[in-house]
């Protein structure tokens, strides 16, 4: 059986970290933050995708808790009995159009055209993938950057250097914003999601 980690979720009120956790931890924080102060607007945010996340705080802490709870990790089906014939693979048939040179080297290599070609894009997306992290981010910290500090001085600036994974230019484009704003714009900028 395979378990999952929950998610993690950081909860801001007025620039300042209340709370970072899974999400029954982090809607608990808020909601007796909001009982400390009920001016006080709380801003929570997904760790992984750095959108914003809405609570519903509704009920005493025991029933917020049970409200966001891990859900229990799906059981694993049992494998079904093997039939005969080729295994499915999930084998999918496209027209690939090509040049004539282009066929002749695909025909030449060990295991014809098509594992050829799966080879190719098995490399392509292996070296696409760095890419792909890095984006995502700075799409991350984009993301609770703008909700936290999209009206601050500097903010252009410092999305600039977000986007050209300049994290020193962007630390110092943060430096007059709230101190845990500043954390938690460069942890989502460099870190895995969590």
């Amino acid at each position: 059986m395979e378990t999952s980690t929950p998610l993690h979720h950081t909860a801001f009120a007025n620039g300042c970290r209340i709370a970072s956790g899974p999400l029954h931890e982090v809607a608990l924080a808020v909601l007796r933050a909001q009982q400390a102060q009920p001016e006080a607007q709380a801003l929570v945010f997904s760790d992984a995708t750095g959108q914003p996340t809405d609570l519903d705080l509704r009920g005493d802490e025991p029933a917020v808790s049970a409200r966001y709870a891990s859900a229990p990790a799906p059981a694993v089906a049992a494998p079904s009995a093997r039939s005969r014939g080729r295994p499915r693979l999930g084998v999918v048939a496209r027209e690939v159009t090509l040049l004539p040179e282009h066929w002749e080297w695909l025909a030449a290599q060990p295991g014809g055209a098509s594992v050829a070609l799966r080879k190719l894009v098995h490399e392509a997306r292996r070296g696409d993938a760095d890419l792909g992290l890095a984006r995502r981010r700075r799409e991350r910290a984009y993301h609770a950057m703008s909700a936290l500090a999209g009206d601050l001085c500097g903010f252009e600036d410092a999305a600039r250097a977000l986007f050209a994974d300049d994290h020193a230019q962007l630390a110092a484009r943060m430096s007059s914003w709230p101190r845990d704003v500043r954390a938690y714009v460069l942890q989502l900028a460099e870190a895995q999601p969590g």
